[in-house]
């Protein structure tokens, strides 16, 4: 059974706290800019790149030929540009429950750390400056010091598609130089997490119910375990690792 090289996190609602601050930016960004949305929609949209949000909640609106649909997803991605940088540089930043835990075993295991996220490059480095996770990673986001507490950092528009679709676990992939997807777990707090680790190979896709959706709804997307927190993990890759030193012992005797 092939051990697991890398991890891959989601940031805000799994390593990242995230008391729904993200959707009521959005809410607010959708307001000042004439867009109707309920909060459950937004929840439901949660993980996406977000101006893959505005154009699907603006096209469902005025239908995908509108002429003046690519200019109000663009005002409106603008506006929630400005409230969330405005948000991540003056508010607190702190990670979850069990999260820098979680890293400093996974080093001592050998195991790489990526940090994907629906967010774009400038907030993603407001918030891992804000951390003190951007110290030590390179001009491709990469821990080449070896003093960075992450392996890499992947936003959405760093690939052609962000999720659902499994581009960014692909990227972290190709940038750690793993090169199998079964040596992968991935761990996010949200449906359209859960769907880009299964869409890519993941040996796991897991979810964590301390972020912004609860264990009853992530429990109906496909999934291979949730969990309380990003600390469970640690138990989840030691029953791994006992089940392939049992599978081991069994085939040499």
């Amino acid at each position: 059974m092939a051990s697991i090289q890398l991890i891959t996190f989601d940031m805000a609602g799994t390593t990242v706290r995230d008391a729904h601050e993200v959707d009521d930016c959005f809410a607010q960004a959708a307001a000042a800019t004439g867009l109707s949305v309920t909060n459950e929609r937004i929840l439901a949209l949660q993980g996406y790149s977000k101006i893959e949000v505005f154009r699907l909640l603006w096209s469902e609106k005025l239908g995908d030929e509108h002429p003046e649909l690519g200019e109000n997803v663009a005002v409106s991605y603008d506006a929630f540009t400005h409230i969330l940088e405005n948000h991540y540089q003056t508010s607190p930043v702190y990670p979850t429950e069990g999260a820098l835990e979680t890293f400093t075993w996974l080093r001592q295991q050998g195991i790489k750390i990526a940090l994907t996220t629906g967010f774009y490059r400038k907030v993603t480095d407001i918030i891992l400056n804000r951390l003190g996770w951007l110290e030590g990673l390179d001009a491709q986001y990469l821990n080449a010091s070896g003093r960075s507490l992450i392996d890499a950092s992947i936003a959405s528009d760093e690939v052609a598609a962000g999720r659902p679709e499994p581009l960014m676990i692909h990227r972290a992939m190709k940038l750690l130089s793993v090169t199998d997807s079964y040596r992968v777990i991935n761990i996010g707090d949200t449906p359209s997490d859960l769907k880009s680790g299964v869409r890519a190979g993941c040996r796991l896709s897991l979810g964590v119910t301390n972020g912004t959706h609860t264990r009853q709804q992530l429990a109906i997307y496909r999934n291979d375990g949730l969990l309380r927190n990003v600390g469970e993990i640690r138990e989840v890759i030691s029953r791994l690792n006992q089940k392939a030193e049992a599978g081991k012992l069994k085939v040499e005797n």
